[in-house]
């Protein structure tokens, strides 16, 4: 049946007894509107494009219009002229990757072979490009990239970068996978300036922090946070420590391969152990902070973080902050250079051949010293127990 598209007609249109009946417009060629047994009206463009029947469906009434649909069927229609075949190209949208399944293919098949810090980058694209996850690969521009770099960058230059490096690495990797055949929408975006932070944990604030780290109620945070102190390792060392790893007797957490891709022991201090020993369980194999996450492992302490720094009223301080406020301490209390850079691991040529002449007793006492220091300045006593804790899964 053909009629003039208006509204009138279109919504007195009575709906079939089932499936959809199909109306033309008498002014645009292929274009109808179908009407289903439940009155949901959908416009359509039906052609036949070399001798083959084709249907694109266009959109609902009355969310498109019919001036909108008719537009669309115009370009649909001088696409065919042309020789093209839009439904050919509808078809290959709908295979073409989205930005979140090309994510999710890098994570399998490189981060996670290849990158001991792979939930890092998880965590990244999950808290700043989750909203382009849905896109189609040709959706992601090099102006849009751009935006979202400008956007983090004017308060976190730092981790935009972060952001921009990852977006590279996700088009360089798709590109060698035969997954991608176009520019990568990253390149050439100009990278922020980046200031070395400086930032730890002051005399003044430690009295604070500490009292807000123990009135934290989820235990894996609590701990995770002191311990992330005391021994100064990096994050994700912190997230997959493992009781195999920890020598009691000794006193001692040997990390397998760090960020320098070299392993590293970590000498514990009295409060770390007394930390480590509440929460050993009867059978101490696994993860230390064990969780229902995909790793088995805790992975993103930062609404803990979070509530712990709102508490103790300070800004500012990042988890990987306390790494530097252990290594600042050491340096306050008269640490060098090289037993700071070998109780944190720090890989640089000017010093590796000192390393390799220490022995973990002068770095012993430097992290006890500044252990000490750091809980005098908190109000605590030097030799005491960091806090009291019960027993925590």
């Amino acid at each position: 049946m053909k009629l003039n598209f208006t509204k009138a007609a279109i919504e007195s249109l009575p709906p079939p007894a089932k499936g959809w009946a199909y109306h033309y417009d008498t002014k645009t060629r292929g274009l109808a509107i179908g009407i289903s047994h439940t009155g949901a009206r959908s416009f359509v463009v039906y052609r036949k494009v070399l001798g083959k029947p084709e249907r694109i469906t266009l959109g609902r009434y009355p969310d498109l219009t019919i001036e909108q649909a008719r537009g669309k069927a115009a370009s649909i229609n001088s696409a065919i002229a042309h020789g093209e075949n839009p439904a050919d190209k509808r078809r290959q949208d709908r295979k073409e990757m989205t930005f979140g399944q090309l994510f999710a293919e890098y994570l399998q098949r490189h981060a996670k072979r290849n990158k001991r810090t792979w939930d890092e980058d998880e965590a990244i694209f999950n808290r700043h490009l989750g909203k382009l996850a849905s896109l189609k690969l040709s959706a992601i521009t090099r102006a849009q990239v751009a935006s979202v770099h400008s956007h983090i960058g004017a308060e976190h230059p730092r981790t935009a970068n972060k952001v921009l490096a990852l977006v590279s690495s996700i088009f360089g990797r798709a590109a060698e996978w035969g997954l991608w055949d176009k520019p990568n929408p990253a390149k050439s975006i100009k990278k922020f300036k980046e200031r070395s932070r400086d930032r730890f944990l002051q005399s003044d604030e430690l009295p604070r922090f500490f009292q807000a780290v123990a009135e934290e109620p989820n235990g894996a945070i609590r701990d995770y946070v002191l311990l992330s102190l005391l021994t100064g390792a990096r994050r994700s060392n912190v997230l997959a420590m493992r009781w195999e790893a920890i020598s009691f007797s000794r006193g001692e957490w040997r990390i397998p391969e760090t960020k320098n891709g070299t392993p590293h022991v970590i000498t514990l201090s009295p409060e770390a152990l007394a930390i480590l020993a509440n929460r050993k369980p009867a059978e101490a194999t696994g993860y230390v902070f064990p969780g229902p996450w995909e790793t088995g492992h805790l992975e993103e302490p930062r609404k803990g973080w979070e509530r712990i720094l709102v508490r103790a009223g300070i800004e500012d301080l990042r988890i990987h902050d306390l790494r530097r406020t252990l290594g600042s301490w050491q340096a306050k209390t008269g640490a060098s250079l090289s037993i700071i850079g070998k109780s944190l691991n720090h890989k640089s040529p000017n010093t590796t051949a000192i390393y390799a002449r220490l022995d973990l007793d002068p770095v012993r006492e430097s992290v006890e010293r500044a252990t000490n220091a750091i809980l005098a300045a908190a109000g605590l006593k030097p030799a005491a127990e960091v806090v009291k804790l019960n027993k925590t899964g």
